[in-house]
């Protein structure tokens, strides 16, 4: 079987290498990532939102089945096209994807349908409405762009801004640039994300990943696209109740009920960005595909074949989805200055059979085949063990084989870092 994997991130290597157990793999990427091409019969180069450009090399190669990474190229509608060409595609339409690449759109549904998780919000398109509506509301709030921003345009009063003026501000902004904003109450506790993989209908569950946006030790510094992220070996979170759990749950679960009976059915990975808030988990966002990096928590430990589980998406029939009952520890290496300022163009040193030696995997990002950096997240070194402290001990050795103008989290799946955020979710709930 030929399989077709658009995108080249650090979370494309951890799909490719999962798809390249049970079938030939063919890739496009705007960049020539060095792990992926290893292991690709054929790779293409172009930007995955060129779709048109992805159709060509797909028809080309005539591959049987896609598989979609990243978010963009779901928003340009690339699976409605390679589904129209008869390419059966893991992802969801482009109408299905404005879970994600909409976020107005996802407040709506979720009023509609009283979906669990709900926050209050309300979209502007004038300003002077906009700011009397946060000055009657008086609370902190968030301010999102509609659209995406790759995890970066979304500002909260408390942390990127300092109160409600700042808030009015950067929404006047976003009103001028873009002729609408997303303003919603702010939310806080603790984060996690919970994956799922559907058909439409049937849902299958991945273990729950908590993933470290901060850029620096301590969760401080600008929000990146995630400098790692942890799952652990029992599939849930230190800091997550069973109701938790199943009220998260519950969420996805009537959310891809939702999206079938507004027409729009949603298949394929469905990722649910909650907050442990004091009453509930609260949906902070949907991504409409695996996380990066938390797809590097779950593929390592995917017992079943992804290509099965691909072809039981795209055909209506999933069946079931096992992964081994492991922790696992996924640390990011950025250029230095990432994310405001990354040094471009140098070169890494990688010892990847040291790395191996330590036990850990290596999965490459930004990177091209000279191991030149791209400006964002270069690799991802990640641990697998029968314990969280296992896992990220073999993930920090592994990093040390690793050199050149770069920094990473030392803290990510720490004891102390995971001991602070069961504090925070105790002192939030009085216990």
């Amino acid at each position: 079987m030929r399989v077709l994997l658009v995108g080249a991130g650090g979370r494309e290597h951890a799909i490719a290498e999962a798809l390249a157990e049970g079938a030939e793999l063919y890739v496009i990427g705007k960049h020539r990532n060095p792990g992926i091409s290893r292991i690709a019969k054929e790779y293409g180069l172009a930007k995955e939102t060129d779709v048109e450009k992805v159709l060509e090399f797909a028809l080309k190669w005539g591959v049987d089945m896609a598989f979609i990474g990243p978010e963009a190229p779901l928003e340009k509608g690339i699976v409605n096209v390679l589904e129209e060409n008869g390419i059966p595609t893991v992802g969801p339409s482009k109408e299905a994807a404005m879970l994600e690449t909409n976020k107005a759109f996802a407040r709506w549904l979720m009023d509609k349908y009283k979906i669990p998780g709900r926050k209050l919000f309300r979209v502007f398109e004038d300003i002077s409405e906009m700011k009397a509506w946060v000055d009657d509301f008086g609370k902190p709030v968030v301010v999102k762009p509609l659209g995406l921003t790759g995890g970066k345009g979304v500002k909260v009063v408390g942390y990127q801004l300092k109160d409600n003026e700042e808030a009015k501000a950067y929404a006047e902004e976003l009103i001028k640039k873009d002729g609408k904003v997303l303003i919603e109450e702010r939310t806080d506790g603790v984060e996690f994300t919970f994956q799922v993989f559907t058909d439409g209908k049937k849902v299958l569950l991945m273990p729950l990943a908590q993933d470290y946006p901060h850029a620096y030790e301590g969760d401080v510094g600008p929000i990146t696209g995630g400098m790692g992220s942890y799952s652990c070996e029992d599939h849930l979170l230190p800091f997550i109740t069973k109701k938790d759990y199943d009220k998260a749950l519950e969420a996805l679960k009537a959310t891809i009920d939702a999206m079938r009976k507004e027409g729009t059915p949603y298949k394929g990975i469905l990722y649910g960005q909650f907050m442990l808030a004091k009453d509930e988990p609260k949906i902070i966002e949907f991504n409409a595909r695996f996380g990066d990096p938390e797809a590097m928590n779950v593929l390592p430990i995917l017992k079943t074949s992804l290509v099965e589980i691909g072809e039981g998406i795209v055909d209506g029939n999933l069946k079931g989805a096992e992964f081994e009952r492991k922790a696992t520890v996924v640390k990011y290496i950025a250029p230095k200055g990432y994310p405001t300022n990354p040094v471009k163009g140098v070169r890494l040193q990688v010892d990847e059979d040291r790395i191996r030696e330590e036990g850990a995997k290596v999965y490459y990002a930004s990177l091209d085949e000279n191991f030149t950096m791209l400006g964002s997240r270069a690799l991802a070194v990640v641990g697998v063990a029968d314990s969280l402290e296992e896992a990220e001990r073999i993930a920090s050795a592994g990093i040390k084989h690793v050199s050149g103008e770069i920094f990473y989290r030392r803290d990510v799946g720490t004891k102390e870092s995971i001991a602070k955020r069961i504090e925070l979710v105790r002192a939030m709930r009085g216990e």
